[in-house]
């Protein structure tokens, strides 16, 4: 998976971009008495605005820091464009003189619904699936054989392999039904007051679905509690778009949520690397729990720490 831009040669840029995107999600979740009681919103009391600004400014300058490093886009050829953040810059500078220009502030934007969107709630799932899968070795086993027999010890994960991975993508499905990225999801507002199986819903009421709860039904799942990927392989048909109610880790229709096909891909390409290039184990002495700390954002309680071991034939792949 290509990065949005070019690297700055640093890795604390990535520790503090990581960080940074982290505690703006951590913000996003803090209860605010301002929406309870609008007309004390702009007193700012517990200094949320006030902080958001700072970690805001923070996020400008990461971009405007990988922006710079993009080179003059004016001599390349249309086949040198090489990532996301490239692209963007190339459209920027082509609706230049349009009626309705694309700005800078525009690409900032457009990078910050992204990696706020996406990076977080992937590496959460990621981390929850390793979790799981190292609490449950028989799983882990499977999914090693699994990618064994089609990528093969003497070759790396493409991405042209992941439709051929069948158990790491109801690894990724178990993952997101007993740990939903937002376990809340977004909340909605309907149009106009409506009726629900008997229940008036006014307009402009807030709802939350909880699908954390959905999709631990003990009377849909069985076993509900228990880390089963195997219960996909049985429920192909099951899918994250909304279609079986019982199934919502994105939400459903016209609402759902719209970074779903880039973390489909990021995150079963990401789990299948981790697992197809190393053995995992936890670091002797180190208590091990797999334990969900409740959030506008789902994460683990105590962040995982596990030990790699390779696996693959060739040192050489591991460049």
């Amino acid at each position: 998976m290509g990065k949005f831009g070019e690297s700055r040669g640093d890795e604390s840029v990535g520790t503090e971009f990581k960080g940074l995107v982290s505690d703006i999600t951590r913000l996003l979740g803090e209860p605010n008495v301002s929406d309870f009681f609008p007309w004390l919103a702009r007193f700012d009391l517990q200094g949320l605005v006030k902080q958001m600004r700072v970690y805001a400014r923070e996020l400008d300058a990461i971009f405007d820091g990988a922006i710079e490093k993009i080179p003059n886009l004016g001599s390349k050829d249309d086949g040198e464009y090489k990532n996301f953040l490239q692209q963007l810059m190339k459209l920027k500078d082509q609706e230049a003189n349009s009626e309705v220009p694309i700005t800078i502030n525009h690409v900032k934007a457009v990078l910050a619904d992204m990696v706020i969107g996406g990076t977080d709630a992937s590496t959460n799932t990621i981390e929850f699936a390793m979790a799981e899968l190292i609490k449950n070795q028989e799983s882990m086993k499977k999914a090693q054989h699994e990618l064994d027999e089609v990528v093969g010890k003497d070759n790396i994960v493409e991405e042209s392999h992941i439709t051929k991975l069948p158990y790491i993508v109801a690894i990724r499905k178990e993952t997101l039904r007993l740990y939903p990225t937002v376990p809340l999801l977004v909340p909605h507002r309907p149009a106009e007051t409506t009726v629900v199986s008997g229940y008036t819903v006014p307009k402009d009421t807030k709802i939350f679905i909880n699908v954390w709860s959905i999709q631990r039904d003990p009377n849909v799942w069985e076993n509900s509690n228990e880390f089963r990927p195997e219960r996909f392989l049985d429920k192909m048909s099951c899918d994250f778009y909304g279609t079986d109610y019982s199934f919502l880790p994105f939400g459903s229709g016209r609402r759902i949520c719209a970074g779903l096909a880039l973390a489909e891909r990021m995150v079963e390409y990401t789990l299948a690397t981790l697992l197809h290039s190393f053995d995992w184990k936890i670091p002797e002495g180190h208590v091990f729990n797999v334990e969900d700390k409740f959030g506008i954002v789902l994460k683990l309680k105590n962040p995982l720490i596990a030990m790699p071991v390779s696996r693959l034939s060739d040192p050489n792949l591991y460049l």
